[in-house]
């Protein structure tokens, strides 16, 4: 499964290096820009999950949403990744509790 043409459990993993990224630009000082940018990326962040709950298929035995790449193909290593339904749980419940954790700091 694709979201924005981009296979959504890359997209969930590597999304929050967006809003790292701005944080980088943000001057020390301003603690209240900062948290913002935070919160915003961290819902984003849920947000892109939330169709796993939906999309997901609890009668498959198998992985699901499973990619596949080749990556240092001279060490036969490879980015591959898939999700379970305990997976689909604990992502969800992270991507939940890290924008509940901001909004609460």
């Amino acid at each position: 499964m694709t979201l924005f043409g981009i296979p959504i459990l890359t997209l969930v993993t590597f999304s929050p290096l967006a809003g790292v990224l701005l944080l980088l630009f943000v001057d020390r000082e301003r603690h209240g820009l900062a948290k913002w940018i935070a919160l915003i990326s961290s819902v984003t962040v849920f947000l892109i999950s939330l169709p796993l709950w939906w999309w997901y298929d609890p009668a498959g035995p198998e992985f699901q949403f499973v990619e596949k790449v080749p990556w240092i193909t001279a060490w036969g290593a490879e980015y591959h990744l898939g999700m379970d339904g305990i997976s689909l749980l604990l992502v969800l419940l992270t991507t939940l509790l890290t924008w509940i954790s901001i909004l609460g700091a």
